[in-house]
């Protein structure tokens, strides 16, 4: 049965992506905040989309802390959920990733329409500039930043090095950051096609002043927060 409702998830992004890949194309003259949001539209859809074929639900504790400026949003990762969940609960937003995205055909395009920060992990301090070039215009065009300093998906009850470029933008742009922490790789994990039924629960911690603060410290911060309440989801 769960593989079933799998395959009906993956049948309607499979049917969808491209209908929204259209849209976005129609949108690209538009401002980045209203096309973003137009594209966005996809991800919010498949979210209702996998409750309804795979009984994903979930809850999220502390939106009262979001600010009312664009932030920088510092999170766990450990599913594709985050990815798409995040467009539904965080205001209009782009992705700090790996540039190898983009290439992805399909999804890759209808992803460069979404104004991401693309970055070449290998390029060093290069890849930094980038990062604060590309983020400072993002936020002063009233988009959110997200960025998953682990790098890449961790396993539940696993802790991957937390990397310093959101840190790294959020001192150089003095940006308020807001870090959070979920359990979705309990129902979506890393590398499977099975999706299991439950509640993914959210928790946004209250945003942290950047200004005045070296990025290695904010980094710290970031990180004992998220794991301090990875260890309260976990439980």
């Amino acid at each position: 049965m769960l593989f079933i409702r799998s395959s009906l998830f993956f049948l309607g992004q499979v049917i969808t992506a491209p209908i929204f890949t259209l849209i976005a194309l129609i949108a690209l003259p538009l401002n980045p905040v209203t096309r973003n949001v137009l594209i966005s539209g996809w991800a919010r859809s498949m979210i209702w989309w996998l409750r309804i074929t795979c009984g994903i639900r979930h809850e999220v504790t502390g939106l009262e802390n979001l600010p009312q400026s664009p932030s920088i949003i510092l999170s766990k990762h450990q599913s594709a959920w985050e990815t798409l969940a995040f467009q539904a609960i965080f205001p209009t937003q782009v992705y700090v990733l790996k540039r190898e995205l983009l290439w992805i055909p399909i999804f890759g395009w209808g992803l460069a329409m979404s104004s991401p920060i693309a970055i070449d992990r290998s390029a060093g301090r290069e890849a930094l500039k980038k990062l604060v070039e590309n983020g400072a215009a993002r936020l002063k065009s009233g988009l959110w930043v997200v960025i998953f300093p682990e790098g890449t998906r961790i396993a539940p009850g696993e802790k991957g090095k937390y990397l310093i470029g959101g840190a790294w933008l959020a001192t150089h742009t003095k940006t308020q950051v807001v870090p959070v922490a979920h359990n979705a790789g309990r129902y979506w994990a890393k590398n499977t096609f099975i999706k299991k039924p439950g509640t993914i629960h959210i928790h946004i911690g209250k945003p942290i002043q950047a200004a005045g603060v070296k990025a290695d410290v904010l980094n710290q911060q970031v990180e004992q927060w998220i794991e301090s309440e990875m260890a309260v989801l976990d439980a």
